[in-house]
């Protein structure tokens, strides 16, 4: 029975905005956002707390959510560590313990309405304000992001070409909006009316339009350092998108992996990341 609620409740959504959009559009698109920003998982778990609350830092306060921050604190260069969507700061334990080793100066965040943070939404837009004032906080050398964290890195960059940043690492992430709009549109099945006006909520709220926003266009644009990692059979963000952004990103490595999934965790992983830290 939970199957099934599970598998109708897209479906019923979809309905509902399609029937908004007959008498407002602006309220369809809305509402459409707002259900695409809200996520339904990334609280910190039992068995994630001790870990955490041993790094427990400062909150940030910005113009969108209180950001929980945790520092491992180092001698060398400071790393920013972004995760994904529905996940939160412990997804970087295994990696931050490669880090520790190597006296990085570590830190790490809940993104917003994650984690011990504030907040119930979260975008790229919005996590990339928030990155904003993180980076002009602490001013990190290097920034490493998982799928929407690396997105978030990514169109941060290009929007703030002048900061501290040396080196981005980008693991699974996505690149165009119009694949992530499709997939939404697919799963809900709503229809070309409600997307129409998605689209024009996008420009009229964020400036860009659905097909306007891919990170792989932006690259062309980089120039700091780049590591993206990509697995070939991500079944989250497909690996074209990383093949797209690095042939676009002139000063970025690409490595293929094979078999090891969305999540990135696996110490091959961690071994290349800190490779790629220390190279010159």
């Amino acid at each position: 029975m939970n199957k099934i609620k599970k598998a109708l409740l897209p479906l019923a959504y979809g309905s509902y905005f399609n029937a908004l959009a007959v008498f407002s559009k602006e309220s369809a698109a809305k509402k459409a956002f707002q259900l695409f920003s809200s996520p339904r998982k990334g609280a910190i778990l039992d068995h994630q707390k001790s870990f955490l609350n041993e790094a427990k830092s400062g909150i940030v306060n910005t113009s969108h959510s209180q950001i929980q921050t945790y520092t491992w604190k180092g001698n060398k260069e400071t790393v920013l560590l972004l995760h994904g969507w529905e996940s939160n700061a412990y997804r970087w334990k295994n990696l931050i313990e490669f880090l520790k080793k190597e006296d990085f100066n570590i830190i790490a965040i809940d993104a917003p309405a994650h984690g011990n943070s504030s907040g119930k939404l979260l975008n790229v837009p919005l996590y990339t304000s928030c990155s904003e004032a993180l980076i002009e906080l602490y001013n990190p050398n290097y920034i490493i992001g998982h799928s929407m964290g690396g997105m978030t890195g990514l169109y941060h960059q290009y929007k703030n070409p002048e900061n501290s940043i040396e080196k981005i690492v980008s693991l699974g992430s996505p690149s165009e909006l119009s694949e992530i709009m499709q997939y939404y549109q697919n799963l809900l099945k709503f229809n070309d009316t409600v997307l129409e006006s998605l689209d024009h909520y996008f420009n009229q709220t964020f400036g860009f339009r659905i097909e306007e926003f891919s990170i792989s266009r932006f690259s062309d644009e980089l120039t700091t350092k780049g590591l993206l990692v990509h697995d070939e059979f991500d079944t989250i963000a497909p690996f074209s998108a990383a093949e797209r952004i690095h042939k676009n990103w002139q000063n970025s490595t690409l490595l293929k992996t094979q078999g090891l999934g969305h999540s990135l965790h696996q110490d091959d992983v961690n071994f290349e990341i800190i490779n790629f830290l220390k190279s010159e």
